[in-house]
C-alpha cells in the first residue's frame, strides 16, 4: 500500500514538474553523490543567491516525492494524509498559473540502491549535476564501488553539464566522461581555489569542499567574480556538518552528528588533527547501512584514530564498539563504548579538560550522537542547533533509548 502511494504521489509531483519546465525560464542544479550532498547543496543556493532568485529546501528532501516539493517550495505531509496531498496539489496548480519568480532551483538526489537516481530524468532536466564524491555508502545495497560509481554518475543521462570532485572521485569514474569538470583542493582539477581567484578558504575541510563546489556552479552560471567572493564570506557550516558549538569548561564541540561514512570520518579526524588543543576526544558512533563492508570500514576508521593525538576514542552503536573501538585499541588509543548517546554524553562532561576539542560524528539509527552533545554544551538552549529535534525525531529516539 505504501509503495503504491508512493508511486501514484511521485507520479502526480512529476507531472507537475515537467509543465513547470515548460513555463519557466529557470535552471535546475542537481547535487549527487556518497557523501555532503546537503552541505555542498546548501553552499550553492547561499552562494547563488548574491545574483539570482533561488529556490532551494534546507532539509534532507531527495527522494522521487520530496524533490518535486522543492520546485513549488512545499513541506512535505504524511503518505497517508490524502487532504494534506490534495492541498499540496492544488497549491502547485496555482503556482502553475503564474509566473515562476525563481532563476535558478537546487535540488539535491539520493539514492540507497541501484537505478534510484535514473529515475529522476522522467521529470528533471540539469544545468549543471555536481558529484560530490564517489565513496562507500550503503553498501548493503551497492555491493561494490563500481556500483556506488555508476549510481551516482547515471546523472549525467538527464544533465547538461557535470563537475565533479576531483579529490573524492577516483579518475578511473569521472576521467573522459563528456561534459564532465572537476573542482579539487589536493589534486589538479579544472576548479581550484587558486584558478577562481577566491583567497580565504573556509577552515574545515569538508566545507572547502562545499564553497568551492558552491563557487564553480556560480562561475558556470556567469555570477561576477566579486559577488562570488562576497557570498562566500557568509557562507556558514550548517547543523550537524561540522559546525562548532561551545561546550562546557571552555571546551569546543565539533559537531558532525547529521550522518557517518568511511571517507568523511577520517574527513573529520583530519580536521580534529589540525587543531591544537590541550585535549582531542572523538566520538565515533555507528556508520550504518554499510551491510557486508560494515567490519571492515569501522576497522578502517579505528585504524586511523592516532593515539598521539586523541586522549579519548568514544564508540556508540554495536559496529563502532565491537570493530571501531578493538582497532583503536590495537593502535594504542583509549576506548570508551557505549550503547547509549545519552550514557556517553554523561560519562565524558566530567573528564572535559579547559580548551578540550570533541569531535562527534555518527549516523542515525542506534547512535543519534547529537544527543552525546547535549551533556557537553556550555549553554543548554545551544540544543536548539543540533539535528534531528523535531517531535517525531524526539519520539523515535525515546523509544531507542528508554531511561
Amino acid at each position: 500500500m505504501k509503495k503504491l502511494a508512493r508511486a501514484v504521489v511521485a507520479a502526480i509531483l512529476g507531472h507537475q514538474v515537467r509543465r513547470l519546465y515548460k513555463k519557466g525560464q529557470f535552471k535546475v542544479i542537481g547535487v549527487a553523490g556518497s557523501i555532503g550532498k546537503t552541505s555542498t547543496k546548501l553552499a550553492i543556493a547561499s552562494v547563488l543567491q548574491n545574483g539570482f532568485r533561488v529556490r532551494y529546501q534546507e532539509g534532507n528532501y531527495n527522494d522521487l516525492v520530496s524533490v518535486p516539493l522543492v520546485f513549488f517550495g512545499q513541506k512535505l505531509p504524511s503518505l497517508f494524509n490524502p487532504l494534506a496531498w490534495m492541498i499540496v496539489f492544488w497549491q502547485n496548480e496555482k503556482q502553475l498559473r503564474s509566473a515562476y519568480p525563481f532563476d535558478v532551483v537546487v535540488v539535491e538526489l539520493g539514492s540507497d540502491g541501484p537505478g534510484q537516481i535514473a529515475r529522476f530524468k522522467s521529470s528533471l532536466k540539469l544545468e549543471i549535476a555536481v558529484i560530490t564524491a564517489i565513496t562507500p555508502e550503503h553498501m548493503q545495497s551497492f555491493k561494490t564501488l563500481d556500483n556506488v560509481a555508476n549510481e551516482e554518475l547515471s546523472v549525467q543521462s538527464f544533465a547538461t553539464l557535470m563537475i565533479a570532485n576531483k579529490d573524492l572521485c577516483d579518475d578511473k569514474y569521472i576521467s573522459g566522461l563528456p561534459q564532465m569538470l572537476t573542482y579539487g583542493i589536493k589534486n589538479q582539477a579544472d576548479y581550484t581555489y587558486e584558478k577562481l581567484g577566491i583567497a580565504k578558504k573556509p577552515e574545515s575541510l569538508a566545507e572547502q569542499y562545499s564553497v568551492l563546489a558552491a563557487a564553480s556552479v556560480a562561475y558556470k552560471l556567469g555570477l561576477q567574480q566579486d559577488k562570488i567572493n562576497a557570498a562566500i564570506i557568509g557562507v556558514r557550516p550548517f547543523a550537524g556538518r561540522m559546525q562548532k558549538l561551545a561546550g562546557v569548561n571552555n571546551s569546543t564541540i565539533i559537531d558532525d552528528s547529521y550522518n557517518s561514512s568511511p571517507d568523511a570520518v577520517k574527513m573529520a579526524l583530519d580536521e580534529l588533527y589540525s587543531i591544537s588543543a590541550s585535549q582531542k576526544i572523538a566520538v565515533l558512533g555507528n556508520m550504518n547501512e554499510l551491510g557486508d563492508y560494515a567490519a571492515q570500514a569501522h576497522e578502517q576508521v579505528g585504524d586511523y584514530c592516532d593515539p598521539k593525538q586523541l586522549e579519548m576514542v568514544v564508540t556508540v552503536g554495536p559496529e563502532a564498539n565491537q570493530f571501531l573501538g578493538k582497532a583503536a585499541e590495537a593502535k594504542g588509543c583509549r576506548v570508551e563504548r557505549f550503547d547509549n548517546p545519552y550514557k556517553a554524553g554523561e560519562f565524558i562532561r566530567p573528564q572535559v579538560k579547559p580548551g578540550a576539542v570533541i569531535l562527534v560524528k555518527g549516523s542515525q539509527n542506534k547512535v543519534f550522537a547529537e544527543e552525546t552533545i547535549k551533556s557537553l554544551l556550555a549553554n543548554p538552549a545551544d540544543s536548539s542547533k543540533l539535528v534531528r529535534q523535531e517531535a517525531h525525531w524526539m519520539d523515535i529516539k525515546r523509544k531507542a533509548f528508554k531511561p
